[in-house]
């Protein structure tokens, strides 16, 4: 379905973590290479949409984040705001950083988003945090777009299978970054051994197991409960060429990778991270933050600010809970890798 060479895709990253370089080099080794675009504006997607396909010939997904419902009508009000500078002032100081002003939009727009998408007509387009609606649907449909949606849950899968996606991305708890939940509360995800049988007993629509996927027993577990490929994130976000920053990449190749928590404090909505100070400092006032994208607004250039300065103790470490099996720098000798020792661990099994 995917026209690739091998059942792999690259996870896509938020938050300015994907880039073409890392989406091309997994197309062009044999997976489907992914770029995450959520926080892009429609022209820079069609800048990004452009520059892939210069890149590669090999097919690529983009992939958006769907907003919740009542998400895009989310405005603070001037007391709340201000509550919530004050709460992060201590970091903005801490990196240099002005106070934060009242913005015209606390996210980029969806619909403006999906147009980019629907014009441009990238060979796969896959989503998280729901479902676009029938008329996207058709459309992507209509323009031979292969859709690719996210389910935590079995009733995640099962609305996606109703409304006539192509791929079901089967997201376990084990998975780094953001729990793309959105019939059930991100905590109650299963892992990824319990969610992938159970959703393929359900659904004919072909499973795609991600979370906790970095070598290839785990790749033949994912197979032998009947998945059919497989999504790999954390350890692409360790490769060089992701966006990731340098001091990010070192992170996930630390003891301190091996204790990931879901928190909120970065973006208002729960993700997976390594536990560092910002976390730890932040995490008394988790049910105060204000929800996604405002929180995400606020944090953004402390996180941005952090990286570039070198900062690990403030950044969003997403990673997921098999971090500590990454060993490959680059992203061909990532997918060479884990081809190779599935195919090593298939063929001790078929032995037994």
């Amino acid at each position: 379905m995917l026209g690739t060479r091998l059942p792999l895709i690259q996870g896509p990253f938020g938050g300015g973590m994907s880039s073409t370089r890392l989406a091309a080099a997994v197309s062009e080794a044999g997976g489907l290479g992914s770029f995450g675009a959520h926080h892009l504006s429609a022209s820079h997607i069609e800048d990004t949409v452009r520059e892939l396909r210069g890149l590669t010939s090999r097919p690529f997904a983009i992939n958006l984040w769907v907003p919740l419902e009542g998400e895009r009508e989310l405005r603070p009000t001037p007391e709340e705001f201000q509550a919530n500078v004050a709460r992060l002032k201590p970091w903005y100081d801490e990196l240099g950083l002005p106070a934060p002003t009242y913005p015209s939009a606390f996210s980029q727009d969806y619909d403006a988003q999906i147009d980019a998408v629907l014009a441009l007509k990238p060979p796969v387009f896959s989503f998280i945090f729901g479902i676009p609606s029938a008329r996207i649907l058709e459309a992507c449909r209509a323009s031979g777009i292969l859709t690719v949606g996210t389910a935590t849950n079995v009733d995640e899968g099962l609305a996606l299978e109703r409304a006539g996606v192509d791929l079901i991305v089967a997201s376990g708890s084990e998975a780094g970054g953001h729990r793309a939940s959105f019939l059930r509360p991100a905590d109650e995800s299963p892992a990824t051994t319990a969610l992938v049988p159970q959703l393929v007993d359900r659904v004919r629509t072909p499973v795609i197991a991600s979370g906790g996927i970095a070598d290839g027993r785990s790749v033949a577990t994912a197979l032998a409960l009947g998945a059919e490929g497989v999504q790999v994130g954390t350890a692409f976000l360790a490769c060089e060429e992701s966006n990731a920053s340098d001091v990010y990449r070192k992170a996930l190749r630390q003891e301190s990778a091996r204790a990931t928590v879901l928190t909120r404090v970065f973006s208002g909505r729960y993700a997976r991270g390594i536990k560092n100070r910002f976390l730890r400092e932040m995490t008394p006032h988790e049910h105060d933050v204000p929800p996604y994208p405002v929180q995400n607004w606020f944090t953004q250039p402390l996180r941005q600010a952090a990286a570039r300065q070198g900062r690990e103790d403030l950044l969003s470490l997403w990673a997921g809970q098999n971090a500590p099996l990454i060993r490959h720098s680059r992203a061909p000798e990532l997918v060479d890798f884990l081809e190779k020792d599935t195919t090593r661990v298939l063929a001790r099994l078929a032995g037994l």
